[in-house]
């Protein structure tokens, strides 16, 4: 066997079997050998960062590893923005990047690139194959080192002669790798601090079902818990204890925890602010509170909760009922009002890629209040995430839908994802909350102290001259749409949606 084929062998052999792609000359032996080594499934994206995203959406749902393939070093630097949001929320991803044959390196082509130096930026290990040889034990090693708690990203550059020389056998299965347990010592310090009044701030594993139950017995047991805004994945039911997600902007944040002597740490760094400001510090607890790890992101915080939960001999929790939102009249459309129609109709175990950025919190609060989803925002905070990470969560989930919740700027940025919904016939509704306008920006520039925008500083914050056409965009990217003004005309396409097989758009129009 060739070096590609080996290696496609050796991922499989691991558990790895989806790649998303995006190749070019130097990949062209991988692509073939995809018809000789069955089990593979391969997903074509039109840009890199598509495949980077949707890659940390599957591995976030399926907390296993997907592979990307790209492009040497400028197609790798496409799917950088979305690596870092992967970085950001832990998920294992595995990228393989084609790269010069070693003969033609010495010559300078155009595309010659430092990859290993570009792949430094996201990646937790990088490797440069130096032989077909090497190409089973290598993809062996990359596969593992995805696999390092609490998920890392892995890059491995192979040289095209090295794909298509014959190379060994492929290398072994390796055995996946497990948190570190809690710390007995840890624990007991974290009681004595709860009884002295710490609070919890939990992220990483710990906010999914079964650390969120041990979550709820510490909250009935009268702890003050707060979770991680910026957690890969959280868990919303009307049966499980929601701990209080820290507000984006400080002013916000800082009174909620000014009281604090001390916050206890489970798969979570010390709280700051997104980003800094002129009248406010970046850290969000009061300079005087001292942070405990508990856990610490490598170790399993969900089991750390249960023990402290046991050694607190903490009761069970108890659900308390929250009426759901009830469907607006026919209105015009605000992020609260969407908010509510889909809170109401939002179907139990779905799934929710959230990029409404200026939009978002209206609509969070309505939901989880009629069944079950898992939340997927965006952790590392570049732009572009919302659809590639609905595209990487179908496709780990087939049998549950996925919503995308999306703003009409920072959609632009890969509204490539939609082909490739249309192409693997995704279950996939994307809500485009289309405003004309990088809305954020309008409250950042007060925020800064840069003033009210004049006529040059607004052009850099508003879609219109033209105005962004989703409906035709989708279309002409395989996804019927629809598009909504008021209450009633949303409702109806969401449930039209909601009830068929995606993938579907519904540009839903703010009003001004």
């Amino acid at each position: 066997m060739n070096g590609a084929e080996c290696l496609l062998r050796t991922l499989l052999a691991n558990d790895v079997d989806l790649c998303l792609a995006n190749p070019g000359t130097s990949e062209m032996q991988f692509v073939a050998a995809l018809d000789r080594v069955p089990g593979m499934r391969g997903v074509l994206c039109l840009q890199e960062a598509v495949c980077s995203g949707a890659a940390d959406g599957y591995a976030r749902m399926a907390r296993k590893p997907a592979a990307t393939l790209l492009h040497l070093g400028p197609g790798l630097a496409n799917a950088l923005s979305n690596l870092h949001n992967a970085r950001k929320a832990y998920s294992p991803v595995i990228n393989i990047v084609g790269e010069h044959s070693t003969q033609h390196l010495a010559y300078n082509a155009p595309l010659t690139a430092d990859i290993a130096a570009i792949a430094a930026t996201t990646s937790h290990w990088v490797r440069t194959l130096e032989s077909p040889q090497q190409m089973g034990e290598a993809a062996a090693a990359l596969v593992q080192a995805t696999r390092q708690p609490p998920g890392q990203i892995a890059t491995l550059i192979i040289p095209a002669d090295h794909s298509w020389n014959p190379a060994g056998a492929p290398g072994p299965v390796l055995a996946p790798q497990r948190p570190c347990p809690p710390d007995a010592s840890a624990v007991r310090n974290a009681a004595r601090l709860i009884r002295d009044g710490a609070a919890l701030l939990l992220g990483g594993r710990t906010l999914t079902r079964h650390g969120l139950e041990a979550a709820g017995r510490l909250a009935a047991a009268g702890v003050q818990i707060f979770s991680d805004r910026y957690a890969g994945r959280t868990t919303h039911a009307p049966d499980l204890f929601q701990p209080q997600r820290l507000p984006y902007f400080p002013e916000r944040a800082q009174p909620l925890l000014a009281h604090l002597r001390h916050l206890i740490l489970v798969e979570a760094q010390p709280p700051v602010s997104f980003f800094g400001y002129p009248t406010h510090r970046s850290l969000l607890a009061p300079p005087e509170c001292e942070c405990f790890t508990l856990a610490a992101f490598e170790q399993d915080g969900t089991a750390a909760l249960h023990v402290l939960a046991d050694t607190l001999r903490a009761p069970a929790f108890v659900p308390t009922s929250r009426p759901a939102p009830a469907l607006p009249s026919n209105q015009p459309l605000t992020p609260a009002t969407l908010g509510q129609a889909i809170g109401a109709l939002l179907p139990h175990h779905a799934i929710v890629s959230d990029e409404m950025v200026s939009a978002g919190e209206p609509v969070l609060e309505c939901l989880g209040l009629t069944g079950e989803y898992d939340h997927l925002p965006v952790c590392g905070g570049s732009i572009g995430q919302g659809l590639p990470v609905a595209v990487g969560a179908a496709l780990a989930c087939p049998d549950r839908k996925v919503f995308a919740l999306e703003g009409d700027g920072s959609g632009m940025y890969t509204n490539q994802a939609l082909w490739t919904m249309a192409r693997e016939k995704l279950d996939v509704v994307t809500v485009v909350f289309a405003n004309k306008r990088y809305r954020i920006l309008d409250v950042e520039m007060g925020r800064t102290g840069a003033g009210e925008p004049g006529r040059a500083a607004n052009d850099m914050m508003d879609l219109h001259r033209p105005e962004l056409d989703w409906i035709k965009l989708s279309e002409g990217l395989g996804v019927p749409a629809r598009r909504a003004a008021t209450t009633g005309e949303f409702i109806t396409a969401f449930l039209e949606a909601v009830t068929s097989a995606g993938p579907i758009l519904i540009e839903a129009v703010l009003a001004d």
